[in-house]
């Protein structure tokens, strides 16, 4: 079974210059690093990555690998990754779901927004396991704040999903809190069955963000407006992919009319 989110029916209020900027610096950075040596490589992980033992005082890197403060790779890591899947995985999350947030927070508070989420999501795993001596890298921390401020704020908006499964294959609308819903709870059970301190997914991380940006989007969202919006589209319908071609050209999934809010499971 294969599942791929493609685009939402939140609306954009203007250009997401911010989501798009972040978007531009992340592919920037990494290919940036693919262009280095592969020990090259392996040192900007180390130097520019959030190790937690370093951050806490418990270790310390060599000074060729000390080029900024520890603090601060709070902050850089949030711009690396571990590879083309890592990178494409957080960019399409993070435009999916970043423009929306962007039109209710506003730009300059999205960017804000972004870093806190992503330092919160850093701190989580960090404290978690605050010996463990393997780099955190990756977006994903930040874009979890931005799924969680997504999830309050347009919690009956709809996603539409590619869907495979052997020869079936549907563009199906989900409703944002089943879907960011599951999302959540796997990375939460998958946070609890994992050892921090061993290399892989930070899914404490994970959890970190997207709890921080549940409670930052109150504070941070544009005046007038609202949490919890209702429903704009019909949920659970089913389209073959060739229809993928007219909604991209909307820029989002078709209303369904008047009787929109009636059709999910909130009716």
């Amino acid at each position: 079974m294969f599942l791929l989110p493609l685009y939402d029916d939140a609306p954009k209020r203007a250009l997401p210059v911010v989501t798009y900027g972040l978007i531009g610096a992340c592919i920037a950075v990494f290919l940036w690093q693919i262009g280095l040596p592969p020990r090259a490589q392996h040192a900007a992980a180390l130097s520019y990555g959030m190790i937690p033992a370093v951050l806490f005082g418990h270790e310390h890197l060599p000074a060729r690998l000390a080029r900024v403060p520890a603090w601060l790779t709070v902050f850089t890591s949030m711009f690396l990754h571990g590879g083309w899947l890592h990178l494409l995985g957080n960019m399409l999350y993070l435009w999916l779901f970043g423009r929306g947030v962007e039109g209710a927070l506003g730009p300059i508070r999205l960017l804000v927004f972004y870093f806190l989420s992503g330092a919160a999501a850093a701190l989580t795993q960090a404290f978690i396991s605050p010996t463990a001596e393997v780099p955190l890298i990756g977006a994903s921390g930040a874009i979890a704040g931005v799924l969680g401020a997504y999830l309050v704020l347009f919690p009956r908006g709809n996603v539409v999903v590619f869907f495979w499964i052997f020869v079936f294959v549907r563009l199906i609308t989900v409703p944002a809190v089943i879907l960011l819903g599951l999302w959540f709870l796997m990375q939460l059970l998958s946070a609890v069955a994992a050892d921090p301190g061993e290399p892989g997914v930070a899914f404490w991380a994970h959890v970190g963000g997207f709890l921080l940006g549940m409670l930052l989007v109150p504070v941070f969202r544009r005046a007038g407006v609202s949490l919890l919006q209702p429903a704009r589209t019909g949920s659970f319908r089913m389209a073959p992919p060739r229809a993928a071609r007219q909604r991209f050209g909307a820029g989002s999934v078709p209303s369904a009319g008047r009787g929109a809010g009636r059709r999910g499971p909130w009716g």
